[in-house]
């Protein structure tokens, strides 16, 4: 049997500590080794007691939970799972302990806990033993060098493009983002994300990115040198109305667990846009938008995965490549390069659909 995965909580809050302690310790897969009520205590017992994940409180006492994060990453890099309130200065405040180096973030838990404990404790189970094995050192390793923008491929007008990420996506779409030229086809991105995070992250990435990002709106005309992503508890999908791309919203059901759900996303440029799409799918728990990519590439579309040893959490680019859905890996520090050169048809001929072995890999 392997090992249960090693838990320290931080958090000022007692209520707070018991309810997580008690969450946590009902599967038989986890050991909360200990708590702390501030950053001075926790960063002792992290010392004493070795454990293999960390959950952070943002707002405490002597110490508030980024700055604790910050020394973290710094000295003792290791895998921490933010505990954030879900309001807009909350979300702004997790985006950042994201950027700086956290794995994931869960919702504070408030008000009636009658309702939905069940679920909240399935996503704080299922997060934590997800965060114990992130590659959290590979946001240390030294990456390989990028192309200059002059020496970028031009991108065609026709062409538009998929994105998919979930756990460590924050920090790797804006690195595939910013090396994209301002002039760039649209792209929709389906990051899992509650809402107000969603509407935080885009205005986020509209102030560093060189092309306009927001949030995607229900039938918006979608226009070249702009990203849309979905908003948290939404479906995007891709429709054409009138001779133009549009997003589409819903609240449909759950798929392959997610709301929004990548696999939507990509299912939907198969069926409008085959051969016009590239797709890429990053970092993230899980298999969602393995599906979706494998009907894309059938449809004619170029699909791209992130490797293993650029991703925070290898669930989703696995579960993509290992069923021949995608076409090449590419390093985050390639990713732009890769979906540049798909854009502009210039990628060699690749193996057939459903033979993972035979796909080929970039570094």
């Amino acid at each position: 049997m392997t090992k249960p995965v090693r838990v320290l909580i931080v958090d000022d809050s007692p209520v707070i500590r018991q309810l997580l302690s008690m969450l946590l310790s009902a599967d038989p897969e986890i050991e909360v080794v200990g708590t702390a009520s501030d950053p001075l205590i926790a960063r002792e017992r992290i010392k004493t007691l070795n454990p293999d994940v960390v959950t952070l409180d943002i707002e405490m006492p002597n110490m508030d939970g980024v700055t604790f994060l910050r020394k973290i990453m710094e000295l003792r890099p290791m895998p921490v799972v933010m505990i954030s309130s879900l309001t807009q200065a909350g979300a702004e405040i997790t985006l950042e302990a994201l950027e700086i180096g956290a794995v994931d973030f869960i919702g504070k838990p408030t008000g009636d806990l009658n309702h939905g404990i069940e679920a909240l404790a399935e996503e704080l189970q299922s997060k934590i033993k997800s965060a114990a094995h992130a590659r959290v050192g590979a946001r240390k390793a030294p990456m390989p060098a990028r192309l200059p923008r002059a020496e970028r491929r031009p991108s065609q007008h026709d062409k538009i493009i998929a994105i998919g990420a979930s756990t460590g996506g924050v920090e790797a779409l804006k690195s595939v983002l910013m090396d994209m030229p301002s002039e760039c086809p649209p792209i929709l991105v389906t990051q899992h994300m509650p809402p107000r995070f969603t509407a935080a992250f885009a205005a986020r990435l509209d102030k560093e990115c060189p092309m306009a990002v927001s949030e995607a709106v229900h039938n918006v005309i979608i226009e070249p040198n702009h990203v849309y992503i979905a908003p948290g508890s939404q479906h995007l999908e891709l429709v054409r109305v009138g001779g133009h791309y549009r997003c589409a919203l819903n609240e449909g059901a759950t798929v392959s667990g997610h709301r929004p759900s990548v696999d939507v996303l990509f299912r939907s440029f198969a069926r409008v846009a085959g051969k016009s799409a590239v797709a890429a799918i990053l970092t993230g728990m899980g298999k969602d938008g393995a599906a979706g990519m494998m009907e894309l590439r059938n449809a004619g579309g170029k699909t791209l995965g992130q490797d293993e040893a650029s991703s925070l959490v290898y669930g989703m680019p696995r579960a993509a490549f290992e069923c021949g859905a995608v076409m090449r890996q590419y390093s985050l520090s390639h990713m732009a390069d890769g979906i540049l050169e798909a854009c502009a048809d210039s990628a060699k001929a690749q193996p057939r659909p459903g033979d993972p072995r035979r796909a080929s890999r970039a570094v």
